[in-house]
């Protein structure tokens, strides 16, 4: 397929239910507000096709931006083209999930999430937290940096506070990342939650809520799943 007829194809699937929703959550125009789970068919019919997913990003379409992320071939992704992804994620999903999935996937995460995560853009710093949130939740412990784990832990305890709404959105979510997915790490990132208490976080008209980290992490524990890893850091 093309990318025109994949936009075409969202446009059919667009619901105004969903794009209000989406709107309210910090999509724009252009979009049609597709549910995931039709994206879901979608994906199943195009499986992947990287230059596909470039083409789809490159729409500016919200829809098709998300979409782009489920079709991309991670292992192909440049740090050019990630770098330009990471600087086009304006909100929404786009920071949060949509192109951490792909930098986690890809063989420069763990390198562009350290890059990131000291840009002066809010949003910039908050995919390379994003990234380095699904790579503890996915990658196999023995993948995976523990020392830098555990000095970010101590940088989100020292700065989460003062930084950015959407930093210290995906700080939070690095605290209980890291403690769910590495289990080495759950004490000190259940300390470090602690540390931290109440996040304060604006979220605008939604009615979205910000995880108390202690609880979230003690709940994990409780039911067993620290250090149980996901199959895929793609929804």
């Amino acid at each position: 397929m093309t990318a025109k007829e994949v936009l075409a194809e969202l446009q059919s699937l667009g619901n105004p239910g969903t794009k209000k929703t989406l709107m309210r959550h910090g999509a724009r125009e252009p979009l049609f507000g597709v549910k995931i789970g039709d994206m879901q068919k979608l994906r199943k019919a195009i499986q992947s096709d990287h230059g596909l997913a470039l083409d789809l990003w490159d729409s500016g379409n919200y829809d098709a931006m998300y979409f782009s992320s489920l079709i991309a071939e991670d292992e192909r992704m440049t740090k050019t083209q990630l770098r330009k992804w990471a600087r086009e994620a304006y909100g929404a999903s786009l920071n949060g999930s949509v192109v951490p999935s792909v930098a986690a996937g890809s063989p420069h995460g763990r390198d562009l999430a350290v890059e990131w995560i000291d840009r002066k853009s809010d949003l910039v710093a908050s995919v390379g937290w994003s990234t380095l949130s699904l790579m503890a939740m996915v990658k196999p412990d023995d993948e995976l940096d523990f020392s830098l784990f555990q000095k970010l832990l101590a940088r989100a305890e020292k700065e989460i506070h003062a930084a950015g709404n959407e930093s210290k959105y995906a700080m939070n979510h690095f605290v209980i990342a890291t403690g769910s997915g590495i289990a080495p790490l759950f004490d000190t990132a259940l300390a470090t939650a602690e540390s931290i208490g109440v996040v304060e976080i604006d979220h605008g008209q939604t009615a979205c809520q910000t995880p108390f980290a202690p609880d979230y992490l003690r709940k994990v524990e409780a039911k067993g799943r620290v250090g149980k890893k996901k199959k895929s850091a793609k929804c």
